[in-house]
């Protein structure tokens, strides 16, 4: 079919090829195929409710729909560019199958509000997707740190060794972040889940559709009240990209941690062959491949979030052609969002090890313990800023001379102040640094045990 028969006779001639090719979506938008064949049925459904047509032609036209779907999921409908997109191929070819009733399902329907039923049906069915990948990722994060509430991690501020905290604790940070995604995508799907079928073009239709019919078949949970609305509106996918992009950002800061963590320079882990690659001229090197990736694709999915923002920014009502675009970044931020989290869930499951003894080592040999020295004097009624002031200048001088605050005797802590005495040492150390921070959601083991318990009935575990 040409061009030409496309469109009404309004047209005298057909699309130039190049432009065609320029106007066509159908490379892409494809991917609703089997969103815009329930949407159809809906349609049907309801155009043979209202007698809009009769009955056996809905009938006819449900049939033949499903008929379509099981020929694309076979294989055998595989339309071209001469279909321009994927509503129009699915017309036609529901037209071959059951003859001229099919040019009776765009009845009361435009592409425009078909465009924006299929584009919902599809990211309502992923978002709920994307959660149960989070989900997963959640659980392998819960079962490292409950394995690891006692290893204990240097913890940073301005990647600077500051206190040392519970592996567990740690990771349950990265929990609770993602939890914050799983509900975030819960309160964009109410926002997915409104339907534009029967806004039509811009203003509605003449005949007696019955919106809230369709909603109903199709659950969704209302419908707009406003054509214009209805036919224009991507605050939708803007939300669901700036989610997109909020899951991304925790995968990367993880990502980076990795990194870190698996280089020569901290070994605080050991990444296993299943999950890492080497190097074409290296031998030695064992590269942590999909932290990089991850960290590198978050920037494509911040870069669909602001392509859609510039391109809704200056669009009058309703619809203009320059929404097709936001089919591609969408499809590919979904596309992209749940690969990271599939690779990372397995990279945490089967692809690293901590090295225990080494994280060990590594709280033992730094000044994280400074503020539990002036913690201990406050606790003995010396003013903090005081006990700060005083604790610094032992640190300075503890440098200097080549030693750490566990290696000063009693005497030097005494000459220092008075308050010392010899439990100075239990205090500063490690476990008991780590332990001793008890107050709620802090690192202290009690409350990390409350804290999994928790995050355990949070994912519904």
């Amino acid at each position: 079919m040409t061009e030409k028969q496309t469109w009404s006779q309004r047209f005298e001639s057909a699309l130039h090829p190049a432009i065609a090719r320029f106007n066509a979506s159908i490379g892409f938008d494809i991917e609703l195929i089997e969103y815009d064949l329930t949407g159809s049925q809906a349609h049907a459904k309801m155009l043979a409710h209202t007698g809009i047509i009769s009955p056996e032609e809905g009938e006819q036209l449900v049939t033949g729909l499903e008929q379509i779907r099981q020929e694309y999921r076979q294989g055998q409908f595989q339309p071209g560019i001469d279909a321009e997109d994927v509503h129009f191929a699915v017309e036609r070819r529901l037209t071959e199958i059951v003859g001229d009733v099919g040019k009776k399902l765009h009845t009361a329907r435009s592409r425009n509000d078909q465009v924006g039923t299929d584009t919902r049906l599809y990211l309502r069915d992923q978002i709920l997707q994307i959660k149960n990948h989070l989900r997963e990722f959640q659980r392998v994060l819960l079962d490292i740190a409950e394995q690891n509430v006692e290893t204990l991690i240097p913890g940073y501020t301005h990647l600077q060794r500051a206190q040392p905290v519970s592996l567990a604790h740690h990771l349950l940070a990265y929990l609770q972040m993602t939890q914050r995604d799983w509900e975030r995508l819960g309160d964009v799907y109410r926002r997915v889940n409104i339907s534009p079928l029967g806004c039509g073009a811009l203003a509605g239709t003449t005949f007696p559709i019955d919106r809230h019919y369709t909603a109903e078949l199709l659950n969704f949970e209302r419908i707009y009240e406003n054509s214009l609305d209805g036919v224009s509106d991507r605050d939708f996918a803007i939300e669901f990209l700036c989610a997109a992009s909020l899951i991304m950002v925790h995968l990367s800061r993880l990502s980076e941690e990795i990194i870190l963590w698996a280089s020569e320079e901290f070994r605080f882990i050991t990444l296993k062959d299943s999950c890492a690659t080497g190097s074409s001229i290296m031998p030695q090197k064992k590269n942590p491949d999909v932290p990089e990736l991850v960290r590198g694709k978050t920037g494509r999915v911040f870069g669909h979030l602001q392509a859609m923002l510039v391109i809704m920014k200056g669009l009058p009502l309703a619809y203009n052609k320059d929404l097709q675009e936001d089919k591609e970044g969408l499809f590919d931020s979904v596309n992209t969002v749940k690969a990271c989290l599939e690779a990372m869930t397995i990279l945490l499951r089967e692809g690293l090890e901590f090295r225990t003894q080494r994280l060990a080592e590594a709280v033992t040999q730094d000044f994280s313990n400074a503020t539990d020295v002036a913690d201990y004097l406050a606790a003995r009624g010396i003013p903090f800023r005081e006990a700060y002031n005083l604790v610094g200048k032992v640190v300075k001088t503890s440098i200097a001379a080549g030693k750490l605050l566990k290696d000063l005797t009693l005497e030097e802590w005494q000459q220092i102040h008075p308050a010392f005495a010899a439990d100075i040492y239990e205090a500063i150390a490690p476990h008991q640094v780590v332990s001793a921070r008890n107050s709620y959601g802090g690192t202290g083991f009690a409350q990390i045990s409350k804290a999994l318990a928790t995050a355990r009935e949070q994912i519904g575990e």
